[in-house]
């Protein structure tokens, strides 16, 4: 059991390191993401406003080829009215030029609006130009400081990481099933000592009774207040000589 205890505790403290030199990246890795994120929204949107300036030009298009069909079709009706022999023939015709100068206006009107709104779309579009590169140049100049804190530490992440696993490999499924779960929930500290009889995790005090059973050394026990896996200041003392 002191083996099991003393493998928890050590990775506690090489994750311990770990977590150290990730707080040194202080809120970057957050910035970098957002910013990303930021900036693919804003390309989406520019991608969506460009397919509708595209649809509109082709709509627009389709009209103006409607409207000439029509303004075609309006001069063979206008010929006719020469030709008509009596007042239905010449009622049909008017009918007819009447319906097909109402398409025309229709369909001038949607095209002015179209234009207006392929107009707005590409003022759109300018604006939000300058905001992703404005986004972009952060993005660069954040993902540099990011690289170079991860360079500055490469050699001790990755030693640490190294030896991470090999400890790892070390403690019992069961246990590090828990370690891990607590871990997560307390913000990186799973494993905590007893100072001064209190848990240094969450500080409340350890009953007598629990202290001694605790420095026995033969079971795992955890904070009855925080839910920490607790070990003695001899484990303590110990792993950290052993380092």
């Amino acid at each position: 059991m002191q083996t099991r205890l003393k493998i928890l505790y050590q990775l506690q403290l090489i994750d311990d390191q770990l977590d150290e030199l990730e707080e040194l990246r202080g809120d970057l890795p957050n910035t970098v993401n957002t910013l990303k994120f930021q900036i693919n929204e804003l390309r989406e949107e520019i991608k969506k406003k460009e397919k509708e300036k595209e649809d509109s030009l082709e709509r627009r298009q389709l009209n103006e080829e409607e409207i000439e069909k029509l303004k075609e079709s309006q001069k063979k009706f206008k010929a006719q009215l020469y030709q008509v022999r009596n007042n239905k023939e010449y009622d049909a015709l008017t009918k007819e030029i009447d319906h097909t100068e109402e398409t025309i206006k229709r369909l001038e009107a949607e095209n002015d609006a179209l234009a207006d709104k392929s107009k707005t779309l590409s003022a759109e579009i300018e604006e939000i130009i300058p905001k992703v590169e404005e986004l972009e140049k952060e993005l660069k100049e954040k993902e540099a400081d990011l690289k170079e804190i991860i360079k500055a530490n490469e050699k001790e992440e990755n030693k640490l990481l190294e030896e991470r696993k090999k400890v790892e490999a070390q403690v019992k499924k069961p246990d590090l099933s828990v370690y891990t779960r607590i871990r997560k929930a307390k913000k990186g500290k799973a494993v905590v000592t007893i100072k001064r009889s209190a848990c240094s995790g969450c500080h409340n005090i350890i009953p007598s009774q629990r202290q001694l059973e605790i420095r026995r050394n033969d079971k795992i026990f955890t904070c009855e207040y925080c839910g920490r896996i607790l070990v003695s200041q001899e484990i303590a003392e110990e792993v950290e000589k052993s380092k």
